[in-house]
């Protein structure tokens, strides 16, 4: 009896299905396969030139995912041993971890309670000598408030780096995000609204930055041939063409062409698709605008957009619900049929063990102390918004079609929670 007062009864699968694969991506995925050249180049190299032109930027440089790219743009901001980021707490790790296997620690931040991104007025103060580098992440594809945190990293002469792997295709006051810093990456992979099975794009204006992370991990790239691809040296500078052949971070960032190959057809169909997710979340949210309490997570649009939507979010105001929690509230939803609402996002980082214990270069110290570097290590009480992540927000579904009759069945099964509990 009580399945059948559910207002969800069956989940359509199609509803939220993801990436849109047509044949034109299968027809592009079997041309490399066939032709044996997953491990070249010049597809990636057409992907990376489209790509730049739909950012507008003049760089674009494919990497083999997110973190890769993440790391490979530390390393260009001259991160290394001793120095600082300042980067928000609330994030997937990949936005912070890596600068710690550079030797270089985090000073975390908080974040706002609207935006959910790093809270412009929790920066500055963190800013020291040794601080090369703002991460940025727009959040659930939330843009950061990149006026503000630009004026800061201009005033004290720092880079800043736009983890967009939320953002791709959102939009702030006029520009794409990642296109705003000194430098953008983003993760493709299969689970991200710009979706192309495995991989992560890095984007500047800047050259230097970009002969940087050419030299980091793309050695064929530095002037020396290879089995698989002719020479092609995109190094100008020569305290990075010393080193050509070999790349500067020992590793390989190359994309697999399978994956260029689908990313030159998404490119295509990109913008539009995510203009149906747009139209869909924000139906979802304007059909709940009379409930106190729960609230979208959105840009105003007069100053952007949320992109592909990736991740969304509502924001919760116990207070305004007479007390009600976020979990009591998500539960009732799930009883309603829909098994997407949970209470929080990412857990903070800035108590992980991680960023506190790990001795990652057997030092006999933490490796966030282990350079010489101030000791900025943060526990439970120091950030607060971030540590109460799980009662100020939920996740909703991540709908892919505006088909209006069924997003009805989710309105209602939110708006029949709300009543129980209200």
């Amino acid at each position: 009896m009580e399945s059948l007062q559910k207002k969800i009864q069956e989940v359509n699968p199609a509803l939220f299905h993801w990436p849109i694969v047509t044949e034109e991506d299968e027809r592009a995925v079997l041309e490399v396969l066939r032709a044996g050249t997953m491990s070249g180049t010049d597809i990636t190299k057409k992907f990376e030139a489209e790509f730049a032109s739909w950012m507008g930027v003049k760089h674009a440089l494919a990497v083999c995912n997110g973190t890769a790219g993440l790391l490979a743009a530390l390393w260009a901001c001259q991160v290394g041993a001793g120095d600082e980021i300042v980067c928000p707490s609330m994030t997937y790790w990949a936005s912070a971890a890596p600068a710690l296997m550079l030797g270089a620690t985090v000073n975390f931040a908080d974040i706002d309670p609207i935006t959910l991104c790093i809270d412009p007025k929790d920066i500055e103060h963190r800013i020291s000598s040794r601080t090369k580098v703002i991460m940025v992440v727009h959040y659930a594809g939330h843009p950061c408030d990149m006026d503000a945190i630009s004026a800061i990293a201009k005033r004290h002469g720092v880079r800043i780096i736009e983890d967009a792997s939320h953002a791709q295709g959102s939009y702030y006051k006029g520009k794409l995000c990642g296109s705003i810093g000194d430098i953008g990456v983003m993760s493709l992979m299969a689970g991200k609204s710009f979706a192309i099975g495995e991989g992560g794009m890095i984007v500047t204006n800047d050259r230097n930055l970009y002969e940087r992370c050419v030299a980091f991990g793309h050695y064929e790239r530095t002037g020396i041939p290879s089995r698989w691809n002719p020479p092609d040296n995109q190094i100008t500078d020569p305290t990075l063409s010393a080193f050509r052949g070999i790349p500067l971070g020992a590793a390989k960032h190359r994309m697999n062409q399978t994956c260029s190959a689908m990313g030159r057809v998404q490119l295509k169909y990109y913008m539009e698709r995510i203009q149906e997710i747009q139209k869909a979340i924000n139906y979802f949210w304007d059909n709940l605008s009379d409930l106190k309490g729960i609230y979208p997570h959105r840009i105003d649009p007069a100053i952007g957009t949320m992109g592909g939507w990736y991740f969304p979010h509502g924001l919760f105001h116990s207070e305004e619900m007479g007390g009600v929690s976020c979990e009591e509230f998500c539960a009732a939803v799930r009883e309603e049929g829909d098994n997407s609402c949970w209470p929080g996002a990412n857990k903070p980082l800035h108590v992980h063990p991680f960023f506190h214990e790990a001795d990652i270069f057997h030092l006999g110290k933490p490796t966030a102390i282990a350079f010489g570097q101030r000791d900025v290590r943060q526990g439970w009480g120091t950030l607060p918004v971030s540590e109460k992540i799980d009662e100020i927000c939920f996740s909703i579904p991540w709908f892919k079609h505006c088909w209006k009759n069924e997003i009805d069945l989710y309105i209602e099964a939110y708006r029949c929670a709300y009543k129980k509990l209200t």
